[in-house]
């Protein structure tokens, strides 16, 4: 059997100055998305798949019309190419937005069905934190989503879905898909799948999963920072039997809905003063500071000095921020020798409204290159460092410091653009603070303008009743 893999993966903040364009993107194609995804032949010896390309980006601001379509004519003309398949993996997020398009994963699976035709399975693997619609639903096979935020199952979901997609084409009982949207909308940061309540959800649904007439149980926070109609928390079952799976998906719903209230913060989360209070009285080490409302893994723009500036202005020394993107004083940084003094401007560089500051930094080490569009350099302020990046990006990993001879077991204070701390982080946290922070990823929720979303949503609006309704894909009518 022959299976077509590729898609778009990013999450857009309706909040943020920045749009995404096609450079914003790393394309990846050929047997490294075979790899990357891990659909070889030792698992699946009989089944040949056709890698178009997969295309992701840190999620920021929305995508350009232009680079969308760019992006999705690209993939039909590849799909078309391809043809004949017996079946699809689409490897997406659920999360993007578009402008001129009000459900662009929607428009993107629409595309592919129609050049694949009604009788050819589609599969999609999605990240919980996606938002799903009917038309989505009305398109597809199979449905799976990661289990795990921070995420540490991306490969294993991409493979349920394989494994549901190739068992269907080898024979195995019809999939379709059923779901019940849920109207609660809260950050990862509220709903990770370490903390309790949702812990508990997410640790029963591989349970569903060995029922008989279920294939595959998901439960999707949804994205809340997109003032769009379609975003949503939802259960979403692939099943073999629909009535089994509508009544498993209006179950882990009203789960869902029963716990909203419970949702909270898995560490201390606190307006920013009162974090660097207790910076400057801790006594254990690394104390771990995340910038939550610039956190570019959910959005967030990445360029934004609120923190160093607060810090400085109290003259607090031993800190390590990364890191500050600032593609100007990147450059500027990156022309001068190690050891050099220089005069930089850095802040707001892509357009958030946050200080400008104008700092005396000594030059240290750099990584990446110039024609990587990747370059980075740690500067020295003020008895401080501060990594500042060409581009957005994270610091989630250790080899992320190191590669700046930093290690951050024995550093002072780390401050990060974090919601929570990557996996890689937290176990070295002690303690952990979360600052409540501007930017296009703001944690207070209800004040986010809310124009466009379902109404009522919580936490937006919190004293009405809801009682879970599953919806059937239209696919269940095609033989």
């Amino acid at each position: 059997m022959k299976i077509a893999v590729g898609g778009i993966h990013t999450e857009c903040s309706t909040y943020s100055p920045l749009h995404q364009e096609v450079e914003d993107f790393d394309v990846v194609r050929g047997t490294e998305l075979l790899e990357q995804t891990g659909l070889g032949k030792e698992r699946f010896p009989d089944t040949t798949f056709c890698p178009l390309f997969h295309a992701r980006s840190i999620p920021g601001g929305p995508v350009s019309t232009g680079c969308y379509l760019t992006f999705k004519s690209g993939f039909l003309a590849e799909l078309q190419a391809s043809l004949p398949v017996d079946g699809v993996l689409l490897i997406m997020h659920g999360a993007m937005h578009v402008p001129d398009i009000d459900d662009p994963e929607g428009d993107w699976i629409s595309a592919v069905r129609d050049v694949v035709g009604p009788e050819v399975p589609i599969a999609v693997s999605y990240d919980l934190h996606g938002n799903v619609t009917q038309k989505i639903i009305d398109q597809i096979d199979i449905f799976c989503a990661y289990r795990t935020a921070p995420h540490i199952d991306v490969r294993e979901t991409h493979l349920r879905a394989a494994d549901n997609l190739v068992d269907q084409l080898a024979g195995g009982p019809r999939r379709s898909v059923v779901w019940a949207a849920v109207p609660v909308l809260l950050p990862g940061e509220r709903t990770s799948t370490e903390d309790e309540p949702v812990k508990s959800i997410y640790r029963e649904l591989p349970h569903y999963d060995r029922q008989q007439g279920i294939a595959d149980a998901n439960l999707m926070i949804g994205y809340v920072w997109a003032d769009t109609g379609r975003a949503t928390a939802a259960a979403v079952v692939t099943g073999t039997e629909p009535d089994r799976a509508a009544f498993v998906a209006r179950e882990i719903a009203a789960r869902y809905w029963a716990a909203r209230n419970d949702l909270d913060f898995g560490v201390p989360t606190m307006p920013l003063p009162d974090c660097l209070d207790d910076a400057e009285h801790v006594e254990t080490f690394p104390f771990i500071l995340a910038d939550s409302g610039d956190n570019p893994t959910g959005g967030g723009v990445g360029d934004r000095t609120d923190i160093l500036k607060a810090w400085l202005d109290r003259g607090m020394t031993g800190a390590v921020f990364a890191g500050i993107a600032d593609p100007g004083a990147t450059e500027k940084a990156w022309e001068a020798f190690e050891g050099d003094v220089l005069s930089l401007d850095i802040g707001g560089s892509f357009g958030s409204d946050c200080p400008r500051l104008t700092i005396s930094a000594v030059v240290g080490k750099k990584a990446g290159t110039k024609t990587g569009r990747n370059r980075e350099v740690l500067i020295h302020v003020s008895e401080n460092s501060v990594i500042l990046t060409e581009r957005r990006r994270p610091f989630h990993n250790i080899v992320d410091f190191r590669r700046f001879g930093i290690d951050p077991t024995l550093t002072r204070y780390l401050i990060v653009k974090s919601g929570y701390l990557s996996p890689e982080l937290a176990p070295l946290a002690n303690p952990a603070r979360m600052a409540l922070t501007d930017g296009a990823v703001n944690q207070d929720i209800p004040a986010l303008k809310n124009e466009n979303r379902t109404n009522p949503t919580y936490p937006f609006r919190t004293n009405f009743d809801w009682h879970p309704k599953s919806l059937f894909s239209k696919r269940l009518i095609v033989k």
